[in-house]
């Protein structure tokens, strides 16, 4: 599913979160944003998603305006997952991944075989398989991640959104993700902090202060200059022999 975004902007009181923003996301595209903290990430994301009140600026899914959608048919298009979900509710990882489903049901299309098996697909796919019946309180952070990316993928969505989704995990579940990210046939767009985790996207995008400040391939986006100047360290690209990829290793400007 293609995703466009013309002039998207939100403000809390008198100060602006987000300004001006405009891009396309096509469809099948893996887009990642960058930026340092407080940069507006989370507010586009949410943006993209049309779940921001007062919104400025415009969203489309494909050639439907996101604001001319019932909720429910923009919850079978885009499953969002937060950075961080709370709930005091009493529910196990089952009760969290089946929430998944709930767009696709309704009085005539109850809850049947074909859920039960997405929904245990899903959970195979993260790796929870197993503690399907353990409850969401008793969960790590990490399991919680993993079970809420479970539910997203139990959503059957077109377009995906993730916000920093590898906070709260190792780094084997960090490149587990990341690998099952690049095999979903569907739009990705995901915020993410490590700039190595960023490479593999098919595209970036920089934020900072709000605003959109470039946007490009991962070469044509992460320049050591421009890392110098947004994220205030110092980077040298080095080549990965396994595999003759470009990482990044990183110094405080200082030093």
């Amino acid at each position: 599913m293609r995703l466009s975004a013309n002039r998207l902007g939100w403000a809390a009181g008198q100060r602006q979160i987000v300004s001006d923003v405009s891009l396309q996301i096509e469809s099948g595209e893996t887009f990642g944003l960058i930026g340092p903290n407080g940069s507006g990430k989370s507010t586009l994301l949410r943006l993209m998603a049309g779940l921001m009140p007062r919104a400025q600026g415009a969203v489309m899914l494909d050639d439907d305006p996101i604001t001319k959608l019932p909720r429910p048919e923009i919850a079978r298009r885009i499953a969002f997952v937060e950075q961080q979900v709370e709930t005091s509710d009493a529910l196990s990882v089952r009760d969290v991944v089946e929430l998944g489903r709930t767009p696709w049901l309704s009085a005539l299309a109850p809850f049947g075989s074909q859920d039960v098996e997405i929904v245990r697909d899903a959970l195979s796919v993260v790796g929870m398989a197993e503690k399907v019946e353990q409850g969401w309180s008793t969960l790590s952070g990490g399991e919680r991640q993993r079970v809420q990316i479970a539910r997203a993928l139990a959503q059957r969505p077109r377009l995906l959104l993730l916000d920093e989704p590898t906070t709260h995990l190792d780094i084997h579940h960090q490149l587990a993700l990341l690998r099952l990210i690049s095999r979903l046939s569907v739009t990705v767009i995901f915020a993410l902090h490590d700039l190595n985790q960023a490479m593999n996207c098919d595209r970036l995008g920089v934020m900072e202060g709000g605003r959109l400040v470039a946007c490009g391939t991962p070469p044509e986006v992460l320049t050591p200059e421009r890392l110098a100047s947004i994220f205030q360290v110092r980077a040298t690209p080095l080549r990965d022999p396994a595999d003759n990829s470009t990482l990044f290793r990183f110094h405080c400007l200082e030093e």
